[in-house]
């Protein structure tokens, strides 16, 4: 055993929770199958620690392995040989999964290939002076648009873990419902640390069809479903008798979960919807435990076990102080953001009696002429008109008034229609100088809209006209 595994929390987390758990099964597949048994993780995991022998310790290793049931083992494989692991999605474009690559200097890339996962090694690959202490990385966007990276010990990450799993009452009687992305924060501190360090099992699951969903939820009795308001909303939305017995946890983050999601899916289902408000820079924020089948638009909950959460700075803003908080930001730390057990996040927060309310981000701020404009205040009175389903404002460059705002909406409602509400319920300057009318709002793998995107294809859009 190396002097890196012995200082690293997940692989001594680990061997704990196979003296409990080894015969038993830790990952099913979608049909109710056993996967993996906590025993023949443990041998994978020896297989994965031969493989990536010929890296010295400090390496990068970047795991873009989907959904793959090799996760744990692969990342505790990695872990033993002091190597850093860094979780990329399954689906990156090649641009950005270069840019990431490069960025974070990784010396080699775990793979999905014609036969399974492999290994490719890479010429970039280095051990790093600034990730002296690292044991994991997580892959974020920067203040520009290169790629950052966040860095964490593993016994910050264990933390994480603890506070989720206490906070929502997840045990090794569990079974967690895998299918958002385990390379994502939420994937990865929801599903695939309380399986390495407390024994909560998991299916594993890559089919994010709405009917596939509900009949592996079904099917596989899983007790706990992490999942994104996409989901909760395409699964409202299905005309279907599936009941789902052994369901009693479900949890909504990566986005708002909007009130009408809320209220359609636990009018079809009879269960709430727990909001998880959290950041890849510290894991777990906020959480809903309320057992009531009541929503509010914006609320976060109370802040979560063993988390501190204090005013900063400006109006609206907080920092966060834990166990869980990372180290800092690779390869520019940004020390008054992320660094000494405190982190600033972006959002801005109004905090009440019964718990917090999320009302915009400080870098979503639109300046009109000298004016700021919360985009998130435009989208919760245009939520409101009649035919609208979703709603996303975003500023674009105005010659005269430095930003305009945007609307970009889904539903039935037109152009005419959104603009002659929005003129009855906000001031002159808030409201949108156009509205962009869509089949759907995009959003990427972990069910967020970036208003940046939106800017830059409407922006585009417009050119072409």
């Amino acid at each position: 055993m190396s002097s890196a595994t012995k200082k690293n929390a997940i692989p001594g987390r680990w061997t704990e929770t196979l003296e409990r758990r080894g015969d038993d099964a830790a990952i099913m597949g979608r049909e109710g199958g056993v996967e993996r048994t906590f025993g023949e993780i443990e041998e994978e995991a020896g297989r994965w620690a031969e493989k990536l022998g010929a890296w010295e310790p400090g390496t990068v290793v970047a795991m873009q392995a989907g959904n793959s049931p090799a996760w744990p083992a692969l990342v505790l494989g990695a872990m033993r040989r002091g190597l850093i692991p860094l979780p990329l999605g399954r689906h990156m474009a090649k641009e950005e999964l270069e840019a990431a690559l490069e960025t974070c200097g990784a010396g080699a890339l775990v793979m999905c290939g014609e036969s399974g996962l492999e290994v490719v090694e890479l010429q970039a690959g280095r051990a790093a002076d600034a990730l002296e202490g690292c044991d994991f990385l997580k892959l974020t966007s920067g203040t520009t648009s290169r790629p950052r990276a966040i860095r964490f010990t593993a016994g910050q990450l264990a933390a994480d873990c603890d506070n989720i799993c206490e906070t929502m009452g997840i045990g090794e009687e569990d079974l967690n419902f895998g299918v958002i992305p385990f390379s994502h924060s939420y994937g990865f501190s929801n599903l695939i640390t309380p399986l390495i360090c407390r024994g909560v099992r998991l299916v594993a699951s890559e089919d994010r069809m709405p009917r596939a969903i509900l009949n592996d939820l079904a099917q596989t009795g899983a007790t706990v479903f992490p999942g994104m308001p996409v989901f909760f909303e395409k699964l409202a939305g299905m005309e279907t008798t599936t009941v789902l017995p052994k369901l009693r946890l479900c949890i909504s983050a990566g986005a708002p979960l909007p009130v009408r999601v809320g209220e359609a899916f636990s009018a079809r289902f009879g269960l709430k919807i727990h909001t998880f408000y959290g950041s890849s820079e510290c894991g777990g924020i906020g959480y809903d435990g309320a057992e009531g089948l009541k929503y509010e638009e914006g609320f976060v909950g109370q802040a979560m076990r063993h988390v501190e959460i204090v005013p900063e700075g400006e109006a609206g803003q907080i920092a966060v102080r834990s166990e869980a908080v990372a180290c800092g930001y690779y390869p520019e730390p940004e020390r008054e953001t992320l660094g000494g057990g405190r982190f600033v996040p972006a959002d801005l927060i109004r905090i009440e009696a019964n718990g917090m309310y999320l009302t915009g981000r400080a870098t979503d701020v639109i300046n009109i002429a000298g004016r700021k404009l919360n985009p998130a205040e435009v989208e919760l009175r245009l939520s409101q008109c009649p035919g609208v389903r979703q709603v996303v404002v975003f500023g674009v460059a105005s010659a005269l008034r430095n930003e305009e705002a945007v609307a970009c909406v889904s539903g039935t409602a037109s152009v005419e229609e959104v603009l002659r509400y929005a003129r009855s319920v906000l001031s002159g300057w808030q409201v949108p100088k156009d509205v962009w009318v869509v089949d759907e709002v995009p959003v990427n793998e972990r069910g967020k809209t970036s208003r940046r995107e939106l800017a830059a294809r409407y922006a585009g859009m417009r050119r072409l006209l």
